[in-house]
């Protein structure tokens, strides 16, 4: 009798170990970044099931970034993408959706346990994409209601970025 409680105690705890996992972080591919391209786009080796690599390029999903060209948010966006997943140093978890018309990936991008796209979001360096809705769009614009309160980077009162990155491509165009 004693050893039925031990082994059912066992499974208990097993169970609830199993219960306490970091929900947030759902099932990803580990990927090497090689740079950044953009504020909303990167390029990483994507290791396959033969221990082959492939260059590929990934947009983070949920994000707008400003264009390279728009002054000057756009490198901003960059350079912090840059410093958040260092391509020297970083191998990041990817959670890949699809592809798009460019055939990049799609993805959500974790790294040290941080969602790259909120934290972007909240620190004012790009806008939360509600376009497309996905599973952490309530977390983005959360994000970005706080970055506009903080009146952080594209919402700064003093610099505020005036015209949204699709408003400036398509004059661009």
């Amino acid at each position: 009798m004693n050893f039925l409680r031990k082994i059912c105690l066992i499974c208990c705890c097993c169970f609830w170990l199993c219960s306490c996992q970091n929900s947030d972080l759902p099932s990803t591919i580990k990927a090497k970044v090689k740079r950044v391209v953009s504020g909303q786009t990167i390029e990483v080796w994507l290791n396959q099931a033969d221990h082959s690599s492939s260059k590929e390029t990934v947009r983070i999903i949920g994000i707008n970034a400003p264009d390279l060209q728009q002054s000057p948010w756009g490198k901003a966006a960059q350079q912090k993408l840059e410093q958040l997943i260092s391509p020297k140093v970083s191998t990041i978890q990817l959670q890949l959706e699809k592809r798009d018309r460019f055939n990049r990936y799609l993805a959500h991008i974790w790294h040290d346990g941080t969602l790259i796209s909120e934290q972007l979001v909240k620190e004012g360096y790009v806008l939360a994409d509600t376009n497309y809705p996905n599973q952490y769009s309530q977390r983005l614009w959360y994000a970005q209601e706080y970055a506009r309160l903080m009146g952080y980077g594209i919402w700064n009162p003093q610099q505020p970025m005036r015209e949204s990155p699709d408003q400036f491509r398509s004059q661009k165009k």
